[in-house]
């Protein structure tokens, strides 16, 4: 799994977890829909850290919180 699929994963997790939509975390987390629709896709494999962060917010968890995921630290990194 690379780590573009890792993210996505975890942020369908805590947006299921916290009971909350996508649409509702791209308010939260002052992005656009698109933003976060294109980490969800796979076609921003990248997201700058301060996105995460923001997403983080959203969710109400800290950065650190949010990348403490197996799945993160076992992904692919494709260097």
């Amino acid at each position: 799994m690379d780590l573009g699929q890792a993210l996505s994963l975890r942020i369908i997790e805590l947006c299921q977890e916290k009971r909350i939509t996508i649409n509702k975390l791209a308010l939260l987390s002052g992005l656009t829909q698109s933003t976060v629709d294109s980490i969800l896709k796979g076609k921003s494999k990248s997201p700058r850290l301060a996105t995460l962060m923001r997403i983080s917010e959203g969710l109400g968890v800290t950065i650190c919180e949010f990348l403490d995921d197996t799945k993160i630290e076992e992904a692919d990194l494709g260097e």
